[in-house]
C-alpha cells in the first residue's frame, strides 16, 4: 500500500500545496497506520472496513496518546481514504462513520503586558544576535504570526515604510498583516546593524538568518526564546506560540473585533478564533469577582 500513500503525498504537495512539516506529519501517521494494517494481516485498501478504524483508534488510546494526538490521526487516515476514493483507487471510504475523540477545551496560556515589557528588555544587548532576537519577538508579538512564518520571512515580503509584512501561511496562502512603529524599529536596527554582520559576506533572502546564511529555524529560535524568558524572570512555560496567543487575547481585552483578529492570525474558521472570546469572559468573570460589591 505504500505507492497508495506515496500518490496522496504527492496530492498534498502538488495539489494543495502544503508546508514541508505539515507533509511530514502526515507521512509519519499515515506510516504507522499502514503498519497497523500489515500487522493486522490487511494486504489490500479494500479490505480496510470501518471496524479496522475503530481498532487502530483504540490502539492509539491503548499506547496512551492523547485525545488530540489520536484526533490528528484519525484526520490523516481520513484524509487518505477519502483520496483513495475520490480517485477511484477503493471502493469505498471506511472513516465515514469514525468518531473524532471528544477533545478537551482548554484555554490558550499568554503573557501578561508586564511580562511582555520583560522579555522585551531581557532581548535588548548590543550582539548582533540580540538584535535579531529582539526583532524577532517585536515582530512575533506585533504581528501574531505563526513561528513558521516569522522563520520563513523573506525580504521582498518586508515593506517597513508602510509597516506591514506579506505572511505567506498555512497552504502557501499569503496574507497582510502590520506590525506597528516598535516592531519596524526593532527590525530597521536589526537590518542596518546586525545583519550583514552575522551573514559574514553571505547572501540569504530570508529577513532572519544565522552565521550559515540560512533562515533561523523554528527549534533554534524557540531555544532563545527561552533563554531569553529565563532572563526575564518568566517561569510559565514559554513558546513562540504563546506570544501569538498573546497578541490575540490583548487585542481582544482592548475591544478589537473578533473578524479583525481572526483576519490577522489566519484562521479560515472563526469559530478558532472564537477561543480567545473565553479567555476574556474569564477575565471579565475575575474582576467582577474582585470589584462588584456582591461579586464573591
Amino acid at each position: 500500500m505504500e505507492p497508495l500513500l506515496d500518490a496522496f503525498l504527492m496530492h498534498l504537495r502538488v495539489e494543495r500545496n502544503l508546508a514541508a512539516n505539515t507533509l511530514e506529519a502526515y507521512g509519519a501517521d499515515l506510516t504507522g497506520y499502514l503498519a497497523f494494517l500489515s500487522a493486522e494481516g490487511i494486504r489490500e485498501i479494500a479490505e480496510v472496513t470501518p471496524a479496522r478504524i475503530a481498532e487502530h483508534q483504540r490502539s492509539l488510546a491503548v499506547r496512551g496518546l492523547s485525545a488530540r494526538t489520536q484526533a490528528r490521526h484519525l484526520a490523516a487516515v481520513r484524509q487518505f481514504h477519502r483520496f483513495l476514493a475520490k480517485e477511484k483507487l477503493a471502493p469505498r471510504d471506511p472513516t465515514e462513520l469514525a468518531e473524532t475523540p471528544k477533545l478537551p477545551r482548554t484555554l490558550p496560556s499568554y503573557l501578561t503586558l508586564e511580562e511582555i515589557d520583560r522579555l522585551l528588555a531581557a532581548a535588548d544587548g548590543p550582539k548582533p544576535d540580540d538584535l535579531r532576537d529582539k526583532a524577532m519577538i517585536e515582530l512575533l508579538y506585533a504581528s501574531g504570526l505563526r513561528v513558521s512564518e516569522l522563520c520563513n520571512l523573506t525580504l521582498e515580503a518586508l515593506n517597513l515604510e508602510a509597516e506591514f509584512v506579506i505572511a505567506r501561511g498555512k497552504g502557501s496562502k499569503e496574507r497582510l498583516v502590520p506590525m506597528g512603529r516598535s516592531a519596524q524599529a526593532a527590525i530597521k536596527k536589526y537590518l542596518d546593524v546586525s545583519r550583514a554582520v552575522i551573514l559574514r559576506g553571505k547572501e540569504s533572502r530570508h529577513v532572519f538568518v544565522t552565521n550559515r546564511g540560512r533562515a533561523i529555524t523554528r527549534q533554534t529560535f524557540f531555544l532563545r526564546l527561552r533563554a531569553r524568558a529565563k532572563l526575564a524572570g518568566i517561569t510559565k512555560p514559554l513558546s513562540p506560540h504563546k506570544l501569538r496567543h498573546s497578541f490575540a487575547t490583548h487585542l481582544l481585552a482592548r475591544g478589537a473585533d473578533l473578524r479583525v483578529v481572526q483576519a490577522l492570525l489566519g484562521h479560515v474558521d472563526l469559530s478558532t478564533t472564537q477561543i480567545y472570546t473565553h479567555v476574556e469572559r474569564t477575565r471579565l468573570h475575575a474582576v467582577v469577582g474582585k470589584y462588584h460589591p456582591r461579586g464573591r
